[in-house]
């Protein structure tokens, strides 16, 4: 049975990212390595992948190179450092769907790169997000939303089912 799981901001090939975010890789190559090592020893082929935006700012054809060696079905959720390519070419380098806007997932997951304005108590909806990375105004996971940037959850992809029980553990704690 596969499993979903989230993830964003993974910003393959931004050597700038390593010293802005203070990730812990020694170079580019290390980084992408890495990264990769991580994201297939959790992820097997069959599991769904949601990818929240910044993938990548290398060209189509490195694109395609370290996208295909991803594991799992991948699905785009594009971000602010992703209008390089088009949803063609995106898919052209494997995701196996790409959206250029946020996307409902079962009908009260609202999946985007950049956090929501505004949450309120009476909101419908739970939220799952990158854009902040390791931002410390933005929870990793509150009440109605979680935030999925790499540097929140070990430079790895996070399975759904483990931020769903967090939610539930901070609600406990909370009533």
């Amino acid at each position: 049975m596969s499993e979903v799981f989230i993830t964003a901001d993974t910003h393959f090939g931004d050597g700038n990212i390593i010293a802005y975010e203070k990730r812990p890789f020694l170079n580019i190559e290390d980084m992408d390595k890495q990264m990769i090592a991580s994201w297939n020893s959790i992820v097997k082929e069959d599991d769904i992948v949601f990818h929240l935006g910044d993938v990548s700012s290398y060209s189509l054809s490195k694109n395609k190179e370290i996208i295909n060696k991803l594991n799992g079905k991948k699905i785009l959720i594009m971000g602010n450092h992703d209008n390089h390519l088009t949803i063609s070419q995106w898919m052209e380098c494997g995701f196996d769907e790409v959206y250029k806007y946020p996307i409902v997932y079962n009908e009260f997951i609202v999946m985007q790169h950049q956090p929501p304005q505004y949450i309120n108590s009476a909101t419908p909806f739970f939220y799952l997000y990158g854009h902040v990375h390791g931002t410390e105004m933005y929870p990793t996971v509150a009440k109605q939303s979680a935030c999925v940037s790499v540097e929140r959850w070990n430079y790895a992809p996070v399975k759904f089912q483990h931020i769903k029980k967090c939610v539930e553990e901070l609600i406990k704690q909370n009533f």
